[in-house]
């Protein structure tokens, strides 16, 4: 008896212990450096973007943010990576979370589950994709090239060069009772000089290169693909407003592994919507053709768990060929 009794105060005594050191290492949570892990090459736009915000956060902490590339498998081996980390908000992933979302709907035999596996903590920008048209086409709104692409039925084309692009290009066709085909390219740049020659009639552009096209004279935005327009596009339209119900938008998230505990979770929350209101932040968002975007930890994973869904249907609308 008196054995089982030591053996049962031991247990409660290590369990006690263990309690203590969780709490106590949550309180002091971040205590060493933090490692932001970025899905795609060195030297990219969005290796820009999570260096930005890892300076940003180690200004705001105090403690050292190292950043990680991991690219590979289409943004799907940093994904895995993070699943695998230990959840203790020492490893956390910036990357579309949009784009996680549409990649948890492409893959016949996902190497894990997006909803169940990782959750997001923070959002950090929201921006909408562009349909342009050559500088040069004749076409200065959306009602006049949907006009001319329904008489051009299946003779019509249009580029993309991203699953995000081509939801939003099929989004289009849908909206406007459309027989354009779809042509995918490597890039959405490559796409310039069929754009010009006329033999694309139009893209799906991501902010960053349709914006600095519109400003060089290559391109003309006729749509942007979110509900109400950005502070960061300024007076450029959205489908919605043209008559068409289209409303997609990107948005970049910090994430975590499941079972990161709340209290860190609630603290890499802090840390973004801290830095939301910068001015440096402001600016380089809207360079990018973004605007900030904060939620809640809860409102962002609910928000995150919501669209892991939605894509789900729109990528069979689009008619896309899981892998």
């Amino acid at each position: 008896m008196m054995l089982k009794s030591l053996v049962a105060a031991s247990l409660s005594l290590f369990l006690a212990v263990g309690l203590i050191g969780s709490a106590a290492a949550e309180e002091n949570y971040p205590s060493r450096d933090v490692y932001f892990l970025c899905p795609f090459p060195a030297g990219s736009g969005a290796d820009v973007l999570v260096r930005f915000f890892a300076n940003k956060i180690s200004q705001e902490i105090g403690q050292t943010v190292v950043v990680e590339n991991k690219p590979g498998a289409g943004g799907m081996l940093s994904l895995t990576y993070l699943a695998q980390a230990k959840p203790d908000g020492y490893t956390i992933l910036l990357d579309g979370g949009n784009a996680v979302a549409i990649n948890a709907n492409l893959l016949k035999a996902p190497p894990i589950d997006a909803g169940r596996d990782i959750r997001v903590a923070a959002t950090l920008n929201r921006m909408p994709f562009l349909l342009a048209v050559s500088g040069t086409s004749p076409y200065n709104n959306l009602t006049e090239l949907t006009e001319a692409m329904k008489k051009a039925g299946s003779e019509a084309t249009y580029a993309y060069s991203s699953p995000f692009a081509k939801v939003i290009g099929e989004s289009y066709k849908v909206a406007g009772d459309l027989q354009t085909v779809d042509v995918a390219y490597k890039s959405i740049v490559d796409s310039l000089n069929d754009i010009a020659s006329g033999s694309i009639d139009f893209a799906i552009f991501d902010p960053v290169q349709g914006l600095a096209r519109q400003k060089d004279g290559k391109l003309k935005i006729l749509a942007i693909s979110t509900a109400s327009r950005t502070h960061a596009t300024g007076d450029l339209p959205t489908f919605r407003e043209q008559g068409l119900d289209v409303d997609l938008s990107g948005w970049w998230a910090a994430l975590v592994p499941a079972g990161t505990p709340e209290p860190i979770v609630e603290k890499i929350n802090t840390w973004f919507k801290n830095i939301s209101d910068d001015e440096d932040v402001r600016t380089f968002l809207a360079n990018a053709g973004a605007d900030p975007f904060y939620l809640s930890a809860s409102e962002a994973n609910a928000f995150y768990l919501k669209e892991i869904v939605s894509w789900g249907r729109l990528v069979e609308m689009a008619k896309i060929e899981k892998k």
